[in-house]
């Protein structure tokens, strides 16, 4: 039986409409999207913070004095003064609060503006609703984001639909332990313990519940302001507080072997294809790596290996390079089709994500024991096909959870795969044909087949997907092209060594 349609409320559409209007008001002294989310973050927090040190019940006083009120009723010539070195101080606290203070800066210079901004979150009372409709607005606000493409933002931020089919896939359990090594803003952290809640199954005791707050999650994220953005989300959405211990480590998950393993990985490494330092291209050197390379997510698919317990599953969204690429890329998928069971493949069209034209793909798969045959651990991957004979989406035709569901049902979510059935999107291909294939590529569809009797008929020409597609392509390889250049650019014209030839 699949899992019914999320009952989340949806987030405030006034409030979400209004918050975000204000960072039209800071664009104009050079303040960006992702500095005004990170700004409202911090204001929000110190109001929640404030709401409960005054609940008539049970009042919780998370950071030992009210920092709200203080700035809130100090005079506008002071008030961003007073901001500023509460900043300051609240970044030296340990747990969340340091975290989620962490290199905080003020990015508001006009004390006029940043009185109207305190007013405005201060007119909103943010623990009135549950902590599912606190999450929901900021994450109304995390999605607005990602059209601010002047910062990248849209990077860190998976789209939410997208992660709502893959955990109603994977239904997260109470007894899991759910890992994000690139978490961004915690959206599988988050609709993950959403889902949790709405499934708990009889009988859950008291220690399970508590332990959804406490030891259930973990994330890594590399950028501090991420990672920030990760922890407010986390706290409205109450999955921890700001007085607990941090759930989101900041620094490099590819870096060393984990310490800790989980039972579910779901994850969506950044995309750039490459590992720099410098603008010089390196690998990892892990013991329990199957490959030395520079590629990211290739180094990210083999940490998930390592990072899942036995019998643990993972959900890794992966760009096409992955499913094809040679070398390094082609040993690691041996090694993955042999030590785990990748069952699904799911290929979404270009344009899901915030980078134009850019392929990508979820990759499903369980760590397995090995089998006493020796033969490979995985027997079919299935392949659902969301890519062929549909337009690509655009900013205003991104896909729904709804455009999702026939990928959920065609699933089959606690299931098991004997009982999937084959279509014209959804087809299984054997692990031995997946070795024969030419560097055991992965890029299949679900009509690669011969002889497709599910295949549908010819339609006609879409000339502006073709257009799209063509532009895709362009782009990849000028991508390509510039890295080349710049690859070669200390070179002379010989290739013998850097170019003297220039002016000193």
């Amino acid at each position: 039986m699949n899992p019914p349609a999320s009952s989340h409320p949806e987030p405030d559409p006034d409030l979400a409409k209004v918050l975000w209007s204000f960072a039209d008001v800071l664009r104009e002294d050079g303040v960006s999207g992702i500095e005004y989310v990170e700004q409202l973050a911090c204001l929000i927090l110190l109001k929640v913070a404030h709401e409960h040190s005054h609940r008539p019940l049970n009042p919780v006083d998370v950071i030992g004095y009210d920092t709200w009120a203080e700035i809130r009723w100090t005079d506008r010539q002071n008030q961003l003064t007073r901001y500023e070195e509460t900043l300051d101080h609240l970044a030296n606290r340990p747990g969340n609060l340091g975290m989620l203070f962490r290199k905080a800066q003020n990015r508001i210079s006009d004390p006029a503006k940043l009185s109207r901004l305190i007013d405005l979150v201060d007119s909103y009372r943010w623990s009135r609703t549950d902590s599912t409709g606190r999450g929901a607005v900021f994450e109304a606000l995390l999605a607005r984001l990602t059209a601010d493409t002047k910062t990248g933002a849209g990077q860190f931020y998976t789209p939410r639909p997208l992660i709502e089919a893959i955990v109603q896939c994977v239904q997260p359990g109470v007894g899991d332990t759910i890992i994000d090594p690139a978490c961004g803003t915690g959206g599988f952290l988050t609709k993950s313990f959403e889902y949790l809640v709405e499934h708990f199954p009889p009988g859950v005791t008291p220690a399970e519940r508590a332990r959804l707050t406490n030891g259930a999650f973990g994330g890594t994220e590399l950028v501090d302001a991420t990672a920030r953005l990760a922890t407010m989300n986390l706290v409205l959405h109450g999955l921890t507080r700001a007085d607990a211990q941090p759930m989101i480590t900041v620094g490099d998950a590819l870096a060393q072997p984990p310490t800790r393993h989980a039972t579910l990985v779901l994850t969506a490494p950044p995309f750039g294809r490459r590992s720099t330092i410098a603008g010089e291209t390196y690998a990892y050197y892990r013991p329990d790596f199957w490959a030395e390379t520079g590629n990211r997510q290739l180094n990210f698919l083999q940490h998930v290996h390592s990072l899942l317990q036995l019998n643990g599953r993972a959900a890794v969204v992966v760009p096409d390079n992955v499913l094809f690429e040679g070398g390094a890329g082609e040993h690691v998928r041996r090694r993955l089709l042999d030590a785990c069971d990748v069952h699904t493949l799911l290929r979404l069209p270009p344009g899901v994500f915030y980078a134009t034209g850019l392929k990508t793909n979820v990759l499903f798969f369980d760590k397995a024991a090995p089998r006493p045959d020796g033969r490979p651990s995985t027997k079919q991957l299935w392949v659902y096909d969301l890519r062929s004979h549909r337009p690509a989406p655009t900013k205003t035709t991104m896909l729904t959870s709804a455009e999702y569901d026939d990928f959920v049902s065609a699933y089959r979510p606690g299931r098991p795969r004997s009982e999937r059935v084959e279509s014209h999107v959804f087809r299984s291909f054997n692990v031995e044909d997946l070795l024969a294939r030419d560097r055991t590529n992965f890029d299949l569809l679900a009509a690669d087949l011969p002889d497709d009797p599910f295949a549908p008929a010819e339609p006609e020409a879409d000339l502006h997907h073709m257009a799209q597609e063509i532009t895709s392509e362009l782009r990849s390889a000028l991508e390509e092209l510039t890295a080349l250049t710049e690859a070669l650019q200390l070179y002379g014209a010989h290739g013998d060594g850097p170019d003297r030839g220039s002016a000193t």
